[in-house]
């Protein structure tokens, strides 16, 4: 696969990620809802920190929340710049169209959710008990310290847990239960196809390694 080819998928994943995200934060209050399927709901939520929502602030209690979402942004750009590399790295030496299609959407799903990072904090008001105006007069932020919008939330199964299940019993629960988006889905699909099509990806490091 070329490097144009591989273009073409990072501009089309990046420009489906963000419509989709514009379009659910102009239209949408922070948590409504819209149930497509008993399975598939369209949940607006906003993600302030890793994956998961995970923060760095909860890792280290030292470290404000707004701190933390200042470093994990320029991690990220650090981490988006390194996957650049490593896919120019690959087109150019020729590697297998699974691998360069793999990173190149890892890397269109780690960009598509740094421009909500670094921007989203300044071109979008806030979404509580209100649906957010573009380009607003006062955003909810600031540069580099922006909201990561979620959308895609699959609940195929939600249902309570028997009584007799030790320490769950009664308790609820919900599979798949985390909301994500398309940048994230793209980024699960890419490290997918590294994982399932390994031998694919990488055949010159296993024909290394056969007796």
């Amino acid at each position: 696969m070329s490097l144009k080819k591989a273009g073409l998928v990072i501009f089309l994943v990046i420009l489906i990620d963000q419509l989709s995200k514009i379009y659910i934060k102009t239209h949408y209050v922070l948590g409504e809802y819209t149930e497509v399927f008993s399975w598939f709901k369209i949940l607006f939520i906003e993600n302030e920190g890793a994956a998961w929502g995970t923060k760095l602030s909860d890792i280290v209690p030292a470290i404000s929340d707004s701190t933390g979402k200042l470093v994990l942004t320029i991690f990220r750009i650090f981490a988006i710049g390194g996957i650049g590399y490593w896919l120019w790295d690959t087109v150019k030496k020729k590697g297998t169209p699974t691998l360069i299609l793999a990173i190149a959407l890892i890397f269109a799903g780690a960009l598509g959710n740094i421009i909500d990072s670094v921007f989203y904090g300044v071109i979008f008001n806030d979404s509580y008990g209100q649906v957010a105006t573009l380009f607003a007069d006062e955003p909810y932020g600031s540069l580099l310290k922006g909201k990561v919008v979620d959308m895609l939330h699959f609940p195929l199964f939600d249902t309570v847990w028997p009584d007799w299940v030790p320490v769950l019993g009664g308790s609820n629960f919900r599979f798949f239960e985390p909301v994500f988006n398309i940048a994230d889905a793209a980024i699960s699909i890419g490290v997918g196809i590294l994982i399932v099509f390994n031998k694919k990806a990488f055949p010159k490091q296993h024909e290394a390694l056969e007796p």
